[in-house]
């Protein structure tokens, strides 16, 4: 399966931007460790953001602080099934356990063509968000506005991860690496 992962760095100077190759990640604090790595000459202390994509089926973004530990939000726990990444990145969120559905959003999702069809289709009460949804907060985007991204039909998660890095103010960075 084909992956997007880059990562941005706050610098002085704006927002630096790496691709990350995550095949020898084996939990998230190899993760860590290499999205501080690729931040390279900035300030130990500076904020990175990881933003990863899978097959434009579902993201994740990952926050690291300093030498704090990372904070994790998956776009869908569903996921799980699909991906190894998925899986060390759902567990470090809260698991499955802790998926929002979309029922329990402040949101409304848009309503789709196909919306006649899911009333056929059984409801699975785990899936959705998952992980801290306050992690973007500071960068232009809140959990509210977040978890809405998340529950907007039609949108790829390749244009939510622009989205929030616009709102972030690192927009030219993440496309420099696409």
């Amino acid at each position: 399966m084909g992956y997007f992962a880059a990562v941005l760095t706050r610098t002085e100077d704006g927002w630096d931007a790496n691709e990350i190759d995550l095949d020898e990640i084996d939990d998230l604090t190899d993760l860590a460790d290499a999205m501080r790595e690729s931040s390279g000459d900035a300030d130990p202390e500076s904020t990175s953001l990881l933003f990863f994509e899978q097959e434009d089926a579902w993201f994740a973004v990952v926050r690291v602080d300093g030498e704090e530990d990372p904070r994790v939000f998956v776009s869908d726990s569903d996921a799980v099934g699909h991906s190894a990444y998925a899986e060390m990145l759902l567990e470090a969120a809260g698991g499955s356990g802790t998926a929002l559905a979309v029922e329990e959003l402040d949101v409304e999702p848009e309503e789709s063509a196909d919306d006649d069809d899911a009333d056929d289709e059984p409801e699975d009460l785990d899936a959705g968000p998952v992980g801290d949804t306050e992690l973007l907060t500071d960068l232009g985007t809140d959990g509210e506005t977040l978890l809405s991204l998340c529950a907007k039909e039609g949108m790829l998660p390749s244009e939510i991860l622009t989205a929030l890095a616009e709102a972030a103010g690192a927009g030219e960075a993440l496309e420099s690496v696409r």
